[in-house]
């Protein structure tokens, strides 16, 4: 045997090898699951696709070559076996084409073998999966059923006091609502009492603005009239002075000054209101 399919030879005991350990009963998808989930096969398995396409192309290469081979032996069988000048060229092609058919044989079932370990582990992680949520599930299941029978007898034990005491209940309940009506009434008593509170205090805020506004209005006309007097009594002061200047009556002075007086005493409950 060549090199290659030395080779192919190893490669197709190795994965009859791997089948079988697969296949033995006593390991569980869980295990294998976690096999699969070591870090080594996390970095590899951005590899793993492209391995497996190119050892699927080789296995078809040397299939088809070995297809070729048998091919050619198969058709100078004939033409060997009638052949006298050569005596031992019939056993010579004999040999060749056994060797041809073994190598057949190998290169497809590697190929096929190939294929069904990977379709072997995809179903074994798989089952693992499922076996894990089959798991998850019935634990669920148990709970539920467990919390169920729990409200199952809760339920009952409340249906046994409810008739052993219904009576007392119902006019314990009579009572709680008589109770609940009446805080109701209070309620709706005490909500009329702060709406028609609130309403009046509504009513005097428009009021009192109303008032203040009335109110800064006189005192916008009273202080216009007063920086009127103002100016007026400035006058006659200078003509009291001009008449003091020149001998004349002081009366005009006098009767300015009365009139500031009068007006302040207008004008100082205003503001201080």
């Amino acid at each position: 045997m060549t090199v290659q399919w030395v080779a192919v030879a190893s490669f197709l005991y190795a994965e009859i090898g791997l089948i079988l350990i697969f296949c033995l009963p006593f390991i569980p998808p869980q295990r294998w699951r976690k096999i699969f989930s070591f870090s080594v096969w996390a970095k590899i398995a951005s590899f793993w696709n492209k391995a497996f396409l190119t050892i699927i192309i080789l296995l078809i290469v040397l299939f088809l070559d070995a297809v070729r081979e048998v091919r050619k032996y198969s058709s100078t069988q004939v033409t060997e076996k009638n052949s006298a000048s050569r005596p031992g060229a019939y056993e010579h092609t004999q040999m060749k084409l056994f060797r041809s058919q073994r190598n057949l044989y190998i290169s497809g079932f590697s190929l096929f073998f190939w294929l069904v370990l990977r379709r072997l582990v995809t179903l074994i992680t798989q089952l693992a999966k499922e076996i894990s949520n089959k798991g998850v599930l019935k634990t669920q299941a148990e709970n539920t059923n467990k919390a169920a029978k729990k409200f199952m007898e809760e339920n009952e034990k409340l249906k046994w006091v409810l008739k052993n005491h219904s009576k007392d209940e119902e006019n314990i309940l009579e009572t709680e609502n008589k109770k609940l009506v009446e805080d109701q009434e209070k309620l709706k008593t005490e909500l009329k009492k702060a709406s028609d509170a609130l309403l009046k205090a509504q009513n005097d805020v428009i009021t009192m603005k109303m008032q203040s506004e009335r109110l800064s209005k006189e005192y916008d006309r009273l202080l216009k009239e007063h920086s009127e007097l103002q100016g007026r009594s400035e006058e006659r002061r200078e003509r009291g002075r001009e008449g003091a200047r020149k001998g004349g009556n002081e009366g005009g002075w006098e009767g300015g000054e009365n009139e500031l007086p009068a007006l302040s005493s207008v004008l100082l409950p205003l503001y201080f209101y």
